[in-house]
């Protein structure tokens, strides 16, 4: 079966200047949101605390579960309602710094018992995380990130050229931001398993670049009259039945999970949603444009050189 025909050709390229404002923009609503909200929604693997997931055989609000915690004097004690309103389930978040975090989660159980009845109320699960260990775990998972895109900048640039490398670090970075930056529009939490998602994320649109930047590099030796932005444009259209195959594949299984895999990996399916279609975008309107102005900065540069002698000459 073929989804496209060969010898397309489409000019991609001609969003090239639209295409990277339009990310522009959407990078600098990620940062007006993280900078309004103080930063991402850190769950509770990154900043600590407890992580309370309950289950009621009758129907209650998030009110009356806040009202039954009160007399606690919890610190940013949050009630969200978890999964389908039928299911009567609700997430307890406590960001609490004292030390003995286990007597503190006996003691949200007792009063939520005390408050509905002690057959009423089932503890599915406890999460808890200590403050240094959230704050070692948040920095760890940042230097992932930063020694990932570190490590692709320096291989690629042995690899190929270091323009090529350049383009496919900063496509990465625009994807993990829109992808930070649908989170925060969202107030979703970020957890290890998102982290973990975002690296993944790095991984898939890393090689959806190369294979684009593998056949660019072919087309560059057999078709050298040629302008490098025809190249480009050509070498998009050569392996644009592969990446809409590829991600048609990945989105199926992401939708799947994002649909039915459940509550608990709802945010790691978004997260990989996202990512998968913005990786699929910086490919082609991220990282060749970049290579496409760097390829314009040189040419225009080498012709500055060589004007200088002739100019010399001529002044002589």
């Amino acid at each position: 079966m073929q989804l496209i025909k060969p010898n397309t050709n489409y000019d991609f390229l001609r969003w090239k200047i639209i295409a990277p404002i339009f990310s522009g923009l959407l990078i600098l609503a990620t940062l007006i949101s993280l900078w309004i909200r103080g930063g991402p929604n850190y769950g509770i693997d990154f900043s600590g605390g407890i992580l309370v997931q309950l289950k009621f055989k009758n129907e209650v609000s998030a009110g009356e579960v806040r009202e039954a915690l009160g007399d606690l004097g919890l610190r940013h004690l949050l009630v969200q309602r978890f999964g389908a309103k039928a299911d009567n389930e609700y997430l307890v978040r406590v960001e609490q710094t004292e030390t003995d975090l286990n007597a503190l989660s006996q003691r949200i159980e007792t009063a939520l018992k005390e408050r509905f009845g002690p057959d009423s109320t089932e503890v599915r699960r406890t999460e808890i995380v200590g403050p240094k260990v959230g704050a070692e775990l948040r920095k760890k998972g940042l230097l992932a990130v930063l020694y990932s895109n570190i490590g692709i900048l320096i291989y690629l640039t042995f690899r190929f050229e270091f323009r090529y490398a350049l383009g496919t670090v900063l496509a990465v970075v625009h994807d993990a931001l829109i992808t930070i930056g649908v989170f925060s529009l969202l107030n979703r939490e970020i957890d290890l398993p998102e982290v973990a998602a975002i690296l993944t994320i790095i991984g898939y649109s890393v090689n959806d670049t190369i294979v684009l930047f593998d056949r660019v590099r072919e087309n560059l030796r057999k078709i050298r009259k040629q302008a490098l932005e025809k190249v480009l444009n050509t070498s998009i259209n050569e392996t644009l039945s592969r990446t809409i195959l590829t991600s048609l594949t990945v989105l199926v299984v992401v939708i799947v999970l994002f649909f039915f895999g459940g509550p608990v990996i709802h945010n790691f399916a978004l997260a990989m949603l996202v990512g998968c279609i913005v990786g699929t975008y910086s490919t082609v309107y991220i990282a060749s444009p970049i290579v496409l102005l760097w390829g314009y900065v040189k040419e225009r540069t080498m012709k500055t050189k060589s004007a200088r002698p002739a100019a010399k000459k001529l002044a002589r």
